[in-house]
């Protein structure tokens, strides 16, 4: 399953979630996200079937091995384009809200060109 921009997002927030509370439910996702129940039942089945995601029978949220890999991939892209931006003299809230952006569209060899470049490894 190749996963799209905001199916990424979702296993972005369930990251950083998990990061601040060992129990994450669709509804603090939904919250964190701004979405409507609707829209994160939708995902949250729709990441579970493609198996990024386990949904414990008290509805808690886990990450699967693959659904982490791609939310740390998309968390590192975002806090290394972040950071960067804000070097170049870019506000924070700009920085973050374009690197939102850029973290999903950007091909891997120009994310590690720009790494080298800033000294990240």
């Amino acid at each position: 399953m190749v996963l799209q921009e905001s199916g990424e997002m979702y296993l972005e927030t369930i990251l950083i979630l998990s990061q601040k509370s060992k129990f994450v439910r669709a509804i603090d996702v939904g919250e964190e996200m701004g979405f409507s129940r609707p829209s994160v039942s939708r995902a949250v089945h729709l990441l579970s079937e493609g198996g990024f995601i386990s949904i414990d029978p008290d509805g808690g949220l886990t990450l699967t091995d693959a659904g982490r890999e791609v939310a740390e991939k998309i968390y590192e892209r975002h806090t290394v384009l972040s950071k960067w931006l804000i070097s170049l003299g870019v506000d924070e809230e700009t920085a973050t809200d374009d690197a939102c952006k850029i973290e999903h569209d950007i091909s891997d060899k120009s994310f590690a060109a720009i790494k080298k470049h800033i000294g990240v490894r």
